[in-house]
């Protein structure tokens, strides 16, 4: 896509389509931004107060975009009110300048969209059949299961980041750039920086979905996570992982399975200045539960020095 191209998709494409309302800064909406990779979805680009072209910002990728904002427009009514901590930290000082762009997920289509792909394809033929009728009996798919992490990796580094890059003032390097999500957001987040760590200098993994489906018992996934972040993950020296858990809702299936893969952390040589886990005693899976520990993620990704 050339430049003149993607300014004139830039021109006519930035609608407040959702009517997304921020508390500060300013929100740039991309109505059903095209991919050849994958469905065309929404993207939700914030700007903090102050922004200019003379700059430099830091840029935090985040799935689930439309669930960053305004609980207003969302079907639970909760938000991560990233426009409220954003601005609150860089205003304080404790992170660098950057922008939020949100990724908006698309309900039929999240699961194959962020599971990880390569671990799934190394499952026997029985565990694959084993993980679609488990999510066909959840509702989560109504055909065979196969990923497309792959493309939607794909979308976000060859498609999305040149867009944001030449239409933002935005550092370009893996150094100011960063993903984040939660759940299958954070799987997806954790197979981002393991595959493209050249572009992603870090990954938040909020809640991460180890079991890939929803129980654990005769589970063959967390392993082939496991497996794969031992071949995969990148170097401890020149990125940051963040993961963190609750214990309530869904959130009571992830300490056993989080404390597997510190474990493969530590083999990997992450130590606390690249690497950090925590434990949210009583929290739940949801948007409120996140949003009250966003400020903790994003300071370890993009605190100032």
């Amino acid at each position: 896509m050339n430049k003149i191209k993607v300014l004139f998709l830039f021109q006519i494409l930035c609608l407040n389509a959702q009517g997304v309302t921020v508390s500060s800064g300013k929100i740039d909406q991309i109505e059903k931004f095209k991919s050849a990779f994958v469905d065309a979805r929404n993207i939700t680009i914030w700007i903090p107060d102050g922004y200019s072209k003379d700059k430099k910002y830091a840029v935090l990728y985040m799935h689930d975009g439309q669930m960053l904002f305004d609980a207003t427009t969302t079907w639970n009514k909760q938000e991560w009110g990233v426009d409220e901590t954003a601005s609150k930290l860089m205003s304080n000082k404790e992170t660098i300048d950057f922008i939020v762009v949100g990724i908006a997920s698309i309900s039929e289509k999240r699961h194959a969209d962020y599971f990880p792909q390569k671990p799934f394809d190394d499952l026997s033929p029985q565990d694959k059949s084993f993980v679609t009728i488990t999510l066909q009996e959840a509702g989560r798919t109504k055909t065979v299961f196969q990923p497309v992490s792959d493309n939607y990796l794909k979308f976000l580094v060859e498609e999305l980041k040149p867009f944001i890059d030449q239409n933002y003032a935005t550092h370009k390097d893996a150094e100011h750039t960063f993903i984040m999500g939660s759940s299958m957001g954070g799987l997806i987040s954790m197979y981002a920086i393991c595959e493209y760590p050249a572009v992603f200098g870090g990954a938040a993994c909020l809640s991460t979905h180890w079991p890939g489906i929803f129980s654990v018992e005769n589970n063959p996934i967390p392993d082939a996570f496991f497996a794969y972040m031992r071949k995969n993950l990148p170097d401890p020296r020149t990125h940051k992982i963040y993961f963190d858990f609750g214990t309530a809702t869904l959130d009571a299936l992830y300490p056993p399975l989080q404390k597997k893969a510190d474990e493969v952390l530590v083999e990997k040589g992450f130590i606390p200045a690249n690497w950090e886990t925590h434990k949210f005693e009583g929290a739940d899976h949801s948007e409120n539960a996140w949003k009250e520990r966003l400020s903790i993620p994003i300071k370890f990704l993009l605190g100032a020095n």
